[in-house]
């Protein structure tokens, strides 16, 4: 995905690592355990409710402070996501104790695992945002209003339900930045643009279904990445599988 490097879930008993130092953004939630580390001469820890960002190209180590070893995730951002203008900041202050930026980072962690490309680049652009409040340390700027911003973005959805079209290209052409988009298409609909998508998606497959295309043909067809994509959200939208689903349509159509 765009802006993320690398993803890591580790365990750790002993290990202790040496200083070194990484080219992209280091943004690490640890579930278990309490990390200590040096960054920049100083010592810092990270427990288990914090997200702690450490900055491309300035040396840290890391150890255990718990005997039971820690869990951690890590997301390697790219320099695109927070620029280096922000690593003296992030020097300053590399750990927020902040529920709301845990909770996007957690999500996007799932989300990244099962493959909802416009989903998880909706949750990087809030977490990137965050972040940004975080180190500049002042409130972000409202947005100029855009009137319409949101229908418009409706519009291109329904346009593009089966391509490629990502979130990066909607904010291209709209001139309007990522966050600024699912914020405002949520508050104007209610859902968040992704969510809209896929239930696009899904309303698409149903069709697809139900004049007999096989669920594995459906999937790309409607935009999924594969099969076990469309299954998962065909199943927490409509409470079945897309292979029931058409048997159903098919016995249906047989009376």
């Amino acid at each position: 995905m765009p802006g993320i490097v690398e993803v890591l879930h580790a365990r750790f008993t002993d290990h202790a690592y040496p200083a070194h130092t990484h080219d992209a953004w280091t943004l690490l939630l640890v579930d278990t355990g309490t990390v200590t580390y040096g960054l920049d001469h100083r010592e810092h820890g990270a427990p288990p409710a914090s997200v702690a960002l450490l900055p491309p190209h300035v040396p840290h180590d890391g150890r255990n402070a718990t005997a039971e070893g820690f869990r951690k995730r890590v997301l390697y951002l790219d320099t695109s996501v927070l620029g280096t203008d922000l690593v003296g900041a992030a020097v300053d202050h590399p750990a927020f104790t902040d529920p709301a930026l845990r909770s996007r980072v957690h999500q996007l962690h799932g989300v990244l695992h099962g493959g909802d490309e416009w989903e998880a680049e909706s949750r990087l652009a809030l977490i990137r945002d965050r972040l940004r409040t975080h180190l500049t340390r002042r409130a972000p700027s409202a947005p100029a209003v855009q009137p319409g911003l949101a229908r418009t973005l409706r519009d291109l959805l329904d346009a593009h339900v089966t391509d490629n079209l990502t979130l990066a290209d909607a904010a291209a052409r709209l001139a309007a930045a990522p966050e600024h988009l699912v914020r405002s298409f949520s508050r104007e609909f209610g859902l968040p643009p992704h969510r809209y998508l896929t239930g696009r998606r899904v309303d698409l497959a149903r069709r697809l279904l139900l004049d007999g295309v096989p669920p594995a043909r459906v999937a790309p067809a409607v935009g999924f990445y594969d099969q076990s994509h469309l299954t998962r959200h065909f199943r927490r939208m409509l409470g079945t599988t897309p292979g029931a689903y058409a048997r159903s349509g098919a016995s249906r159509t047989s009376r």
